[in-house]
């Protein structure tokens, strides 16, 4: 990117706590707002819009990470099949991730504001889970747990994953990833809770606690959200020449910010924004198809309760710290490539668990275990982080939230269907289909690119770091 010489606005602005700033505009006519810290707007380091919204993640991951682990004791306490307990968890999928796109309208008109999404959210996960606990007929606790509880987890997950993007335009990668991998590792102590201390002697008081806790994190983390203002950028960093600090200026070589503020209809036609969304239809389904059915097949194969527990212990805490980590690579590495390299991994990962159960092998197990969790999760904030890449911040809670509703296809064929394919192929067939439905996503994955940007322009913004 080259420094494009128009001047400043001639007359003075003033943001927040009367800072002054002034918008600037680079070579492709993106403009930037500088001149107010974090602090002026906030009254503190934006550091704890990334701190709050991973603990508030880390609250409701037990929906999706650790529902598995629950489902034998469900179905006997309620007279459930199978089949209902996965329908269940599909129904709140969809609504989960459904929910993204028109909460992210509502955001970027000004109707819901974080805090308030936050709040909402909050309080509907206490339902889905007092649903979960005392509805037997399955119709109800689909409605409870499934919409309800899907709604507000959907509402708080939305919301965390954008606040970071937005107060880190300049290095959202590895930060993206945190906040993201708390909605995977936070649910390890539920999940070894439902498979050693949970019965239908105390499933009552189990998920109605969980739902109170669930509501008391949720609600406290969002007293202290509040998004910036458009265009925002960090006064430290010059977002013409990327001169500041080296590693900022790394990133942004790597991932240079997107040309311009692309509306949802104009990131649509762009082309890029409706691959995004297959791709992670794809994606998405296979990680969904093995949090639900690892325990599962580990019991089928003859594996024991603890290696079973583990195995999904093990999947929960991969999946969440790789996705610090490959946020952290993504940096350094560039989006796009970090994205194919883990849904490639996801896929190898489908066949191993294959191998490791015709073989007999809890250790082989364990490991693709632990390889299938950390494919299962990291593509999560890279598309995350990549979305602003390509499209901006301004519009990032629609535009993302449009990526992320491929995750309510995704819910259907990797936990319904999944058990369907189950049912008619078996575990080996349905791992097998797996592992072939992420190849073509990394395929489609390969496709993508930044709009507006050619290879050259975006080779040619090279860092300029100073100090």
């Amino acid at each position: 990117m080259t420094a494009d010489p128009v001047a400043p606005n001639s007359s003075a602005q003033y943001g927040a706590a009367n800072r002054p700033y002034r918008e600037v505009t680079d070579a492709h006519g993106r403009v930037y707002r500088i001149g107010e810290t974090d602090r002026d707007i906030l009254g503190h380091s934006r550091t704890l819009m990334v701190y709050l919204p991973w603990i508030a993640m880390m609250a409701i991951s037990v929906f999706e990470y650790a529902y598995g682990s629950a489902e034998d004791t469900l179905s006997h306490a309620h007279g459930w099949t199978q089949s209902n307990t996965f329908w269940i968890l599909s129904v709140w999928v969809f609504f989960q991730a459904g929910i993204a796109f028109p909460a992210g309208w509502l955001r970027e008109k000004g109707i819901l504001t974080a805090r308030k999404a936050m709040y909402a959210g909050s309080f509907m996960c206490v339902v889905g889970f007092l649903a979960l606990s005392h509805m037997d007929n399955v119709w109800l606790a689909i409605l409870g747990f499934g919409v309800v509880g899907g709604v507000g987890a959907g509402l708080v997950y939305a919301t965390c994953i954008n606040m970071v993007g937005k107060w880190f335009p300049e290095r959202r990668g590895a930060r993206t990833g945190f906040v993201n991998g708390g909605f995977a590792y936070g649910s390890l102590p539920f999940i070894f809770i439902f498979n050693y201390g949970f019965d239908t002697a105390n499933y009552h008081r189990v998920l109605d606690l969980i739902g109170c806790y669930i509501v008391i994190v949720v609600f406290a983390c969002a007293f202290f959200f509040k998004d910036p203002p458009k265009n925002w950028w960090p006064a430290e960093v010059d977002p013409l020449t990327f001169s500041g600090d080296r590693k900022n200026a790394t990133s942004l070589a790597k991932n240079p910010p997107a040309v311009r503020q692309y509306t949802p209809k104009e990131a649509i036609r762009t082309g890029m924004l409706p691959l995004m969304w297959l791709s992670i239809v794809l994606t998405a389904g296979v990680s969904i198809f093995g949090i639900s059915f690892q325990v599962d097949f580990a019991k089928e194969v003859g594996f024991g309760p603890l290696v079973a527990a583990s195995s999904m212990g093990v999947m929960a805490v991969i999946n969440g710290v790789g996705r610090g980590v490959v946020g952290w690579l993504s940096d350094r590495w560039g989006r796009k490539p970090t994205l194919v390299f883990v849904i490639v991994v996801l896929g190898l990962a489908q066949f191993g668990v294959i191998w490791a159960g015709d073989v007999r092998s809890e250790g082989l197990f364990l490991f693709f275990a632990f390889l299938s969790g950390f494919g299962g999760g990291a593509f999560y904030p890279l598309f995350a982080a990549l979305t602003p890449d390509y499209f901006g911040e301004n519009y990032n809670a629609t535009n993302y939230g449009l990526v992320y509703s491929g995750k309510l296809i995704s819910g259907l064929f990797g936990g319904g269907l999944g058990s369907m394919v189950v049912t008619a192929w078996g575990y080996n067939g349905a791992y097998a289909l797996a592992g072939g439905v992420s190849m073509v996503a990394a395929a489609l994955a390969l496709l993508l690119r930044q709009p507006g940007r050619t290879s050259g322009v975006a080779s040619s913004a090279e860092p300029q770091p100073t100090g």
